[in-house]
Parts: structure tokens; sequence; C-alpha cells
């Protein structure tokens, strides 16, 4: 198993950027998560299987960040729109099994993680 991420950068405030997360295996839930420096990892998005795929987001993120799945590239993205200095973090994609609700959250649930990706919002 393994998930690696791509397309952090330096970006400016109201700017743009596509985190990539190219993964390995199967599984039914995937995620983002941030950790910026002296905060506590914040989850953002999830995609879960399920009629179709289902996504979940954050308020923080919520109309800015869209997650998606493509299955035939294996590949887990996060799109970024309107970017502001409060998102600079490194951010991590994470995969695990059947979550639903509030576990969808939780960081301890998901199994599996990236090694992160450096944004930055200057």
């Amino acid at each position: 198993v393994q998930l690696v991420e791509s397309g952090g950068g330096s970006v400016q405030p109201g700017g743009s950027l596509r985190l990539s997360c190219k993964y390995s295996g199967y599984f039914y839930c995937m995620g983002w998560f941030r950790r910026a420096p002296g905060k506590e990892r914040e989850w953002l998005a999830a995609y879960y299987r399920g009629a179709g795929g289902s996504t979940d987001y954050a308020d923080s993120v919520r109309g800015r960040f869209s997650i998606s799945l493509d299955n035939a590239k294996t590949t887990l993205y996060l799109q970024m729109n309107s970017l502001k200095p409060e998102d600079t973090a490194m951010y991590y994609c994470a995969a695990g099994p059947r979550l639903s609700g509030g576990n969808l959250l939780r960081a301890d649930k998901y199994n599996y993680w990236g090694q992160g990706t450096q944004v930055t919002v200057s």
C-alpha cells in the first residue's frame, strides 16, 4: 500500500492549486488532512465509495475545495480555490475502511497515510 502526494507549492492569496494522491490498493474511504505549524491535524474532505461515490467537507473549506477520485488513474485529487494565507500547511492524503459520520473526521480511523505535500499561501 502506498500513497504519494504531489502538487503542493507556493501561491498568492486567491490562487488555486490541485493536489494529487497516487495510491495503490483499494480503499472504501479516502480523505485529505492538513497540519499547520503549531496546530493540530485538521480533516478537510473525504471521498467514500457507495452510491456512486460521496463526498463531505469541513466547514472551513466547503465551497472552496473539491475532492475527487479517478479510479482509472488510481488518484485522489483536492482542487483548492480561493486560497488564503491560513491555508498554509502540510497536506496529507489518507485511506481507510468503511467510515461514515463523525468517523470521517478522525485521523485515527484511517489506516494509511502519504508523506505530505507543502502548500504555502503568501
